[in-house]
């Protein structure tokens, strides 16, 4: 990337943080929303241990993937309606870091934070130190994906006035896969096998998606 690439990717990077911290009760609602949740289910299921630690896997990710669909909706859609995009591709600057930078933040506000807070709901959940690694790692490999899919959605969707249903539509059938190979590493570990399929499949997910995702979307975005 050269230095300008380098300027435009913190400047936006520098704004949109500046942004996210005027709306700071918006943009911790997907966190408020992970820790009702993440409470509910014990609530419901009672307290038996070996319950809670077979689907603490996948209850954190079921978790993450909904609270990760608050925020994607303006994602795009600001810069979109105000014409932002227009003046970037107008002054030739490179949508792609534009939408890296976008990324980059998106994953630090909804996936960072879960990721962070993971192992307190596994010990919740009564999960043991392997697994608890193994979902903290799974989380790090698989959220990228996951928010590269919210930002293509986000993309295709930035121009509809209403398009919040349309993108849940969109994103949820897309990260069925990354949902059942990181509950599934954790249920590996549960059973006394081994979670490196799984993981070694996150990983190249997350190559993908941080190297062809930004690429990607913005031509979605030019072509919208």
């Amino acid at each position: 990337m050269p230095e300008s690439g380098f300027g435009l990717f913190f400047g936006l990077l520098r704004r949109d943080a500046l942004l996210l911290y005027r709306r700071r009760s918006e943009t911790l609602a997907p966190l408020w929303f992970a820790l009702i949740v993440a409470t509910a289910f014990p609530l419901a299921l009672g307290p038996e241990s070996a319950k809670l630690a077979r689907i603490a896997g996948g209850v954190v990710w079921v978790i993450f993937l909904l609270s990760s669909l608050l925020s994607l909706d303006s994602l795009f859609r600001s810069d979109v309606e105000d014409g932002a995009f227009d003046v970037m591709l107008a002054s030739r600057r490179s949508l792609t870091v534009v939408v890296a930078a976008k990324m980059l933040l998106n994953w630090l506000s909804t996936a960072l934070p879960l990721i962070l807070l993971a192992p307190v709901l596994a010990y919740s959940y009564d999960l043991d130190q392997g697994a608890q690694q193994v979902l903290v790692v799974s989380l790090l490999l698989g959220t990228p994906l996951v928010c590269m899919f919210g930002a293509l959605a986000a993309a295709l969707t930035a121009q509809l006035r209403r398009g919040g249903v349309l993108l849940s539509l969109i994103v949820l059938p897309l990260t069925l896969p990354v949902l059942i190979f990181g509950a599934g590493a954790v249920e590996a570990v549960l059973t006394g096998g081994s979670a490196r399929q799984p993981l070694l499949f996150l990983a190249a997910g997350a190559v993908v998606s941080i190297s062809f995702g930004p690429w990607l979307i913005a031509e979605t975005l030019k072509t919208g």
